[in-house]
């Protein structure tokens, strides 16, 4: 089982991340390894800290109002590798270590697995 590493911040990188009006901020979970995109979810303050103080990814759930840590229910945990903040502050990226099936509720490893145009499979 991977180990997980916390990252250390500051609170000033911290106050540069630009939340919306809904104090959300999008993550972009990448797979550390290949580069796959593995999933988006939303993140609030606490969520973020709690992911970089934990070493795994922590989301907001904007239906059920509340906090969840990858894989706690289904076994499918993340391991974050590394931890970045866009140009403007306003989107988050980690890269992680995905465990078991894959990021996607629906059983898909990723949870971008439908592409526009023919073909209705991403690659």
């Amino acid at each position: 089982m991977p180990e997980s590493t916390p990252i250390t911040v500051t609170d000033d990188q911290l106050d540069a991340v630009a939340y919306n009006a809904d104090g959300l901020v999008p993550a972009i979970i990448q797979e550390a390894d290949t580069g796959r995109i593995l999933m988006m979810a939303w993140m609030n303050d606490e969520s973020v800290r709690r992911t970089l103080e934990t070493g795994r990814t922590w989301f907001w759930s904007r239906s059920r109002q509340e906090y969840w840590c990858k894989g706690e229910t289904s076994g499918n945990c993340q391991f974050v590798r590394k931890a970045y903040l866009d140009c403007d502050g306003d989107t988050l990226l980690f890269t992680v270590e995905q465990e078991g099936n894959g990021a996607c509720h629906t059983g898909e490893y990723s949870c971008f697995f439908r592409s526009f145009g023919s073909g209705s499979a991403a690659g």
